[in-house]
């Protein structure tokens, strides 16, 4: 194993604060970029955070500011004076990506744009995150993620009916908007290195979460015209003898072990009740056979027999429990660095290279008087950052190519065998597609991708009309092979030997049936990549456990910060787009030790170990300060007052959160300065806090007179961060996703024209070139690929289809 790490030679200059730039700048050092954080005098706020409110010592910084920023650089950059901004231009002429997260605006109000860092260094590019991103209609509407939860729609279908609807816990929208960032950063640079020249990174917030956390429900509401009910998944995190235990049951053949399991037969066996919204419909009698049984037997007790059923499931993970759960003590998930404290390991393992050991986060200002001497006295600095800049692509111009101006897609050329299923491995396939790469789907007609079928609209052909499939399985080519046959394996041999990446996502021991595991693989060709992506990875005592992305979220600690006090519930899928975006990271970072060494290696991604490093800050809380962070209903330890509050019409909500006291001020006017809220122990956050309740009560009484619009309309106004609970289904028309290029139209050979999600962020000069197309139908490019491509004649074509090795229709319809 090589210790040249794949980003070596990449410097960052990172300007950005809270959780999603630092993940974005994070994920880059532990590749080995050289990443310098420039902080204004009182240096990023987020060293003196705890979400636990723990006291920090005097002269130290938060545990969570260290995980985030471990191995950086940190200088004093104060761009309120003309010293401080002549500090960044002077670092923009040594530097690839500038990350900043301001609102949109603000760096080019400073003299610090886009256009004023490329005339320093027309390679550079800039990654810009922001709530809705720089441009549209609301670009200036304040917001935070608990509020873009609302505007999604994710908070609306989330919760007990009875009940108000919960959001999502842990901030997590910024964790998915901090990866994309990474992809994107990743992107820019190599596509500058192709051209010479940089791009805008222009990432929206709002549409990262409308990917990740809504589950695809805008096609949903395309094809099915109706809103979507607030629900809880059943069973899901359910009450045992001595706690929690999660199961989930994507699939009818789950649903039907699982009532088996509990003593039900019955129920299982009655087809109204393969229908999740339909077991919401009768949850107290769901809740009575579950419980029932569930509160009878311990977690250890069910997860062995539940583990026999091959139904997925797991503990309710937590910051104390984690990390002594014997799958990740096997596998030294969490490690102790500096500081002392607990944290997660990346989540991936590259068999050829490794990545950055885990560094001390750099005081304020530390490293200033060393960067100022580099890029002030050193020229060879300057010659040498400029020559990696435009050296050797991921993929060099063939001989009499012109070069791109960096429009050039940075996969392009690359071929992709996708052998995965359900969302995550879909997902990241149906990215790195986009970026340029041939990716060739592969399924059966004996066991077609199974999110076909998982909550589909019952049109004909049924298995065509899954939100989940179609959102994510865009832009790819499909075929179908029976890899049960010798035929079937042969011919997907055969194409993996003519590729460059093999991607799956099933539990370790399948592939390995298939006579497919890694040795096998590297021997039909020795420079593929080859990305593993199962639930709990490759080894370890729960290596051959199945596990879906609601399972990642019951156990990962996701879903113990998230739901009622007395109920834990799941975020709902943003697990899988997570471990999807990372995957498309480590793919590129492998693409990149390729185009240096010429070795294909073999690269893990337990699903699991994303959601752990997303879920990161519960662990360390616990280890640094010994505090137990726990769900708050829709409270935070970010904002307060922070809710979900009935307007006049009760059916209608809206969201707010008070992040601010300059924000605070402002709800204030718009409550009319009720004489509790003028309270001086107010003023701050800690204050706020405590008096929760009264200011809730304040609120309430103020809202039960109002309309839901008018009454959104006077808080933004007054710079409160609010937004109106939207129905998910319904999340279009939205003005901002109008204006900006988020949603593609396409025709689809069965749904017709159909309006899908892209990327959430444009790429100057890379937008127009990206490759769109629908996804495809079972089996639809059969004869193009296997007669086209692999050289069979229509005889045999027609052959493998009457012995339904190949085919377009699921032999169990």
């Amino acid at each position: 194993m090589t210790t040249a790490y794949p980003l070596a030679g990449l410097r960052v200059l990172d300007l950005s604060t809270e959780i999603a730039g630092p993940y974005c700048t994070k994920l880059l050092v532990d590749a080995g970029a050289d990443v310098i954080k420039a902080e204004a005098p009182a240096g990023d706020p987020l060293r003196r955070w705890t979400s636990s409110g723990a006291a920090i010592p005097p002269g130290e910084d938060g545990a969570f500011f260290q995980h985030l920023n471990g191995s950086k650089r940190s200088v004093v950059a104060d761009l309120q004076t003309a010293a401080g901004r002549r500090l960044v231009l002077d670092l923009a002429a040594v530097t690839d990506i500038v990350v900043e997260s301001f609102a949109p605006g603000t760096l080019t109000g400073l003299g610090l744009g886009l256009q004023e860092l490329q005339a320093r260094n027309p390679a550079l590019s800039l990654v810009s995150i922001s709530p809705w991103g720089s441009s549209g209609p609301w670009v200036d509407r304040p917001a935070t993620e608990f509020t873009l939860q609302a505007a999604i729609g994710s908070i609306a279908y989330r919760g007990l009916r009875d009940r108000a609807p919960v959001a999502a816990g842990g901030r997590i929208g910024e964790w998915v908007a901090g990866s994309y960032a990474a992809v994107g950063a990743v992107v820019a640079w190599l596509a500058a290195r192709n051209g010479g020249k940089g791009h805008h990174v222009d990432l929206s917030m709002f549409e990262s979460m409308v990917v990740a956390m809504t589950i695809y429900h805008d096609l949903n509401g395309q094809w099915r015209k109706t809103p979507l009910a607030r629900a809880i998944e059943i069973p899901s995190i359910e009450p045992a003898k001595d706690g929690w235990v999660g199961f989930t049951t994507t699939t009818s053949q789950q649903w039907t072990d699982f009532c088996l399991m509990i003593g039900h037969p019955e129920v299982g066996e009655n087809p109204h009740y393969l229908q999740g919204p339909n077991r919401m419909d009768d949850l107290p009698f769901m809740q009575e056979i579950i419980h029932g049984w569930t509160r009878q037997h311990t977690v250890d007790e069910i997860i062995e027999l539940a583990t026999q059923f091959r139904i997925p499931v797991g503990p309710i993970g937590n910051g104390k429990t984690l990390p002594e759960i014997d799958q990740f003590a096997e596998r030294r998930v969490y490690i102790t660095g500096p500081g002392g404290f607990l944290r997660p390991r990346p989540p991936y393992r590259f068999e050829k290279f490794a990545l950055r050991p885990i560094g001390r986060a750099p005081k304020l200002g530390e490293h200033t008087d060393e960067v100022v001497r580099e890029v002030q006295g050193n020229t060879d600095i300057l010659a040498e950052s400029v020559d990696i800049r435009r050296g050797n692509g991921s993929l060099p111009l063939k001989q009499g190519e012109d070069a791109d101006h960096g429009t050039r897609l940075p996969l392009q050329g690359v071929r992709i065998v996708d052998l995965t299923t359900f969302w995550a491995g879909p997902l990241a396939a149906a990215h790195l597609a986009l970026l340029g790469a041939d990716v060739v789907k592969v399924e059966s007609i004996q066991r077609p991708d199974l999110m076909r079928l998982a909550g589909a609209v019952p049109n004909d052909p049924i298995w065509e009309w899954s939100a989940v499939f179609s959102g994510a399985n865009f832009s790819k080519r499909g075929i179908t092979l029976n890899l049960a046959t010798p035929e079937g394996n042969e011919l997907l041999r055969r194409l993996i030997a003519k590729a460059d990446i093999v991607i799956d996502n099933y539990s370790a021991r399948v592939l390995e049936n298939f006579g497919l595991a890694w040795e096998r693989v590297h021997a039909l060709n020795p420079r593929i990549i080859m990305l593993r992506m199962p639930a709990f990875g490759l080894d370890g005592p729960w290596r051959d456990r199945p596990g879906f992305g609601q399972t990642v979220e019951q156990i990962s600690g996701l879903g113990w910060i998230t739901g009622y006090e007395d109920l834990p519930l799941v975020p709902r899928g943003v697990c899988d787009p997570l471990a999807g975006l990372h995957a498309i990271l480590a793919v590129l970072l492998a693409l990149e030790h390729r185009q240096g060494t010429g070795e294909g290696q073999l690269v893990e991604l337990p699903l699991v170990e994303t959601a752990l490093n997303v879920a990161a800050e519960q662990v360390i809380e616990y280890s640094a300060y010994g505090q137990l962070l726990t769900r708050q209903g829709n409270r935070g330890p970010y904002a307060a007052p922070q809710g979900v509050y009935r307007c006049a019409d009760k059916d209608e909500y809206v969201a707010i959160a008070v992040a601010t006291d300059t924000q605070w001020e402002g709800l204030r006017r718009v409550l009319g300065d009720p004489a509790r809220t003028r309270d001086a122990a107010l003023a701050t956050a800690a204050g706020r806090r405590a008096a929760h309740d009264m200011i809730d009560t304040h609120i309430e009484q103020w809202l039960s007179t109002q309309g839901r619009d008018a009454a959104v309309a006077a808080l933004l106004a007054a710079g409160v961060p609010t937004a109106p609970l939207v129905n998910a289904h319904f999340i279009m028309p939205n003005p901002q996703l109008e204006h900006r290029p988020f949603f593609h139209v396409m025709t689809h050979p069965v749904t017709g024209e159909t309006r899908y999600p892209g990327l959430p962020m444009t790429i100057s000069g890379l937008d127009a070139h990206l490759h769109w197309g629908p996804p495809p139908t079972l089996g639809q490019h059969n004869e193009e690929i296997l007669c086209g491509e692999l050289g069979l004649s229509r005889d045999e074509l027609e052959d493998l289809q009457q012995r339904k090795i190949i085919g377009t229709r699921p032999v169990f319809m």
